[in-house]
């Protein structure tokens, strides 16, 4: 096939283009320049192609926290109901005694940029997600406790150290 970067050639195969059977797989992630080089035109040529023609356009995938599982939603759902009704029983007493610990992974790493995540979709592909799953430079768990005041302690576990009960004591005794 002839170098399409010629404004008259390209203009020729734009009219002349018939939607082809898949020469790529639409689910894995593809580029302009690998097609352009199977298909012998040019990177311009493909992404008319590509972005007229065909009706793809580059999206970047919406960050989440964590995917959930419905099983995880119902518990939450639960969990919210049964303090909705001790509120309305016990009105702002139950919320001032209220502690609240949590853990997490803080992690050290360097994030895929958002150019480097984006991929071509057809306009009616439903939007990809991007959970944050990446592996990390390092990581330190972080306990913290708070209530309605704010924190009450934060802790960082040391590296190498497990999480027992005798651990959790020595930490509220700080």
């Amino acid at each position: 096939m002839p170098n399409a970067r010629d404004g008259h050639q390209h203009q020729q195969l734009m009219r002349s283009w018939k939607k082809p059977e898949p020469l790529f797989s639409l689910t894995e992630e593809w580029q302009i320049e690998e097609i352009a080089l199977q298909l012998g035109i040019s990177q311009g040529t493909v992404y008319c192609l590509v972005h007229d023609i065909l009706g793809f356009h580059k999206v970047a995938a919406r960050w989440v926290p964590r995917h959930l599982t419905e099983e995880h939603k119902r518990n939450r759902q639960h969990i919210c109901s049964n303090l909705l009704e001790r509120y309305s029983r016990e009105g702002d007493n139950f919320l001032n005694r209220i502690i609240t610990e949590d853990e997490i992974w803080v992690h050290h790493y360097e994030p895929e940029t958002k150019r480097q995540s984006m991929q071509w979709k057809h306009t009616s592909s439903p939007s990809s997600k991007k959970f944050k799953s990446q592996p990390s430079a390092g990581k330190h768990l972080l306990t913290v406790f708070w209530d309605s005041q704010g924190p009450i302690l934060e802790h960082y576990m040391e590296k190498g150290v497990t999480v027992t009960s005798v651990n959790y004591s020595n930490m509220l005794k700080e």
